[in-house]
C-alpha cells in the first residue's frame, strides 16, 4: 500500500479521518491524495433560463444577468472554501508526521470523480456523517453507500472520535469479501503486531459449517503472523458483533461488504449497513 485516497468535506467527522490517514500513512509511508469536491447539485442554470414569457424581455434579461454576476460569485466562495478546508487538512497531517501530502479540488459530484482516481488508490477514508451530521445523527453521509458500492478497493469508515488502533476484530463470515481481508492481513505489514480478534456469529454454536469457517480463519491469520483470539457466537450479527466490540474494548472493526447472499448491484449487505450506523468505531470495509 502506497498510496490512500482521503475524501473530505471539512465537516466534524473529517478531522478524525485525517488522524485515521495520518496513522495509516506513517505505518506504510503512504502519499495521501486529500480530494475535497465542490458539490454542483444546488447550482442554477441562470444561462438556460428563458423567463421573458412571464416578466418581460428588459425584466428578463436584467434578472439573468443577476443570476449569472451570483454564479460568478458564488464559484469564488465555493474555491475559497475548497481552498481553506484542504490547507486544514494538509496542516493536520503534517502535524501526525505525513510528509507526503497532494490537495486535490475538483467541482462535480463525490461518486463521479472516484473513478479518476481509485486506480492508483489503495485505500479510500472517508467519514461516516459530512455537513449534516449534527442533523442526521440516525443516518450514513449521502454519498458513503454509493462509494462502497462502486468502489474495488478497501474502504475505512471513520468514526467521530480518534483512537489509537491497538485491538482489531474481524467479524468472518466465510465470504469472498472477507477472504479479501485474510489475504490484506497476510499482504499488508500496517497491523503487525497488533492484538487480532476473529468472531463469526451462526444461529448455533454448533454449526459446524460456521466452526469449520472459522478454524480455516484462524489458521490463515496465524500464517500471516498473528496469534488471533478466535470466537463462535450465536445470536444476531448485528447485536453480537456490536456486544464483542464493546466488551472487549476494539479499536476497528474489519467486515466484508457483502455475505453470500446479498443483491450485491443495489445495496451493501444489510449487517454491513446497520453496524456502519451505530458503530462508534472506524470501520475497514472489503467488498
Amino acid at each position: 500500500m502506497k498510496r490512500i485516497l482521503l475524501c473530505t468535506d471539512g465537516s466534524i467527522f473529517s478531522q478524525s479521518s485525517y488522524q485515521y490517514a495520518a496513522w495509516f500513512s506513517t505505518k506504510l509511508e503512504a502519499i495521501i491524495d486529500v480530494l475535497y469536491v465542490t458539490d454542483t447539485r444546488d447550482k442554477t442554470a441562470a444561462k438556460t433560463k428563458n423567463l421573458s414569457g412571464s416578466i418581460g424581455i428588459d425584466a428578463s434579461e436584467a434578472l439573468l444577468n443577476q443570476l449569472v454576476e451570483l454564479e460568478r460569485e458564488k464559484a469564488k466562495l465555493n474555491h475559497q472554501q475548497a481552498k481553506l478546508i484542504l490547507e486544514n487538512a494538509n496542516q493536520v497531517l503534517s502535524s501526525y508526521g505525513v510528509k507526503a501530502v497532494k490537495l486535490i479540488h475538483e467541482t462535480g459530484f463525490l461518486v463521479d470523480c472516484l473513478h479518476e482516481f481509485e486506480a492508483e488508490t489503495d485505500l479510500i477514508i472517508l467519514g461516516k456523517r459530512g455537513e449534516t451530521a449534527e442533523f442526521a445523527s440516525g443516518h450514513l453521509g449521502a454519498n458513503l453507500e454509493r462509494i462502497v458500492r462502486a468502489s474495488h478497493k478497501p474502504c475505512l469508515i471513520t468514526s467521530r472520535q480518534y483512537q489509537p488502533i491497538e485491538r482489531l476484530l474481524l467479524a468472518y463470515d466465510g465470504s469472498a469479501s472477507c477472504q479479501k481481508i485474510l489475504e490484506f492481513l497476510r499482504d499488508s505489514q500496517v497491523f503487525n503486531g497488533l492484538e487480532l480478534h476473529i468472531i463469526t456469529v451462526a444461529k448455533s454454536t454448533e454449526d459446524q459449517t460456521a466452526r469449520a469457517r472459522i478454524d480455516q480463519a484462524k489458521q490463515q491469520a496465524i500464517s500471516a503472523g498473528f496469534q488471533p483470539v478466535c470466537r463462535l457466537i450465536d445470536g444476531n450479527p448485528e447485536v453480537a458483533i456490536a456486544k464483542y466490540k464493546q466488551e472487549n474494548n476494539i479499536d476497528l472493526l474489519m467486515i466484508g461488504a457483502y455475505g453470500h447472499s446479498r443483491i450485491r448491484h443495489l445495496v451493501i449487505g444489510s449487517t454491513t449497513t446497520q453496524i456502519l450506523r451505530t458503530s462508534h468505531i472506524p470501520v475497514l470495509i472489503f467488498r
